[in-house]
């Protein structure tokens, strides 16, 4: 509220008059303020974080056979390079090939996966290799681009010798 103070004094014509000081009372504005912000923190909502569900298999079932014909092998490299083939690392039948993360990570894993559905009749089986000198944030796109695809199969798997050669091979280790 704005309240004013008037003195009640006489005053001559000589003295001039005192200017009045307006003094606001900002009790209610702060009132106010707590109200603005216990109303915001109590209607907002936080962001739900987002998980990848991941299926876990059964320990009873762990030897399941899988083509090589329909396998494809992500060697995570350094510097956001991915060492890729399909089949094995001593036969395979697409030679090992490197490529980066984003589109061309995308394109790789779409053509192939299409290319082994026409010729196989199955779907295809993604093998993701981190190397020890990878980055954790290169193996969570890696998952996510392999989820984003709509790869039904694909497993974390730990790094073979062949797969060091080839990654030694390309200069990317």
């Amino acid at each position: 509220m704005a309240e004013f103070n008037v003195s009640s004094g006489k005053t001559n014509s000589r003295h001039r008059a005192k200017k009045i000081s307006p003094r606001v009372d900002l009790t209610a504005m702060v009132d106010l303020a707590f109200l603005l912000i216990t109303f915001f923190m109590l209607t907002t909502s936080l962001t739900k974080p987002r998980v990848m569900p991941l299926a876990m298999p059964d320990r009873h079932n762990a030897d399941i056979a899988v083509s090589d014909k329909s396998t494809l092998t992500l060697v995570l490299g350094s510097h956001n390079s991915i060492l890729w083939y399909l089949g094995t690392p001593d036969k395979p039948i697409i030679l090992p090939s490197v490529t980066t993360y984003g589109k061309n990570l995308n394109h790789t894993i779409l053509s192939i996966s299409k290319q082994v559905f026409e010729k196989e009749g199955k779907d295809l089986m993604v093998l993701i290799k981190p190397a020890n000198h990878s980055v954790y944030a290169n193996l969570v796109e890696a998952l996510d681009e392999v989820n984003n695809d709509d790869i039904k199969r694909y497993a974390i798997v730990g790094l073979a010798k062949p797969d060091v050669n080839n990654l030694q091979k390309f200069k990317i280790n």
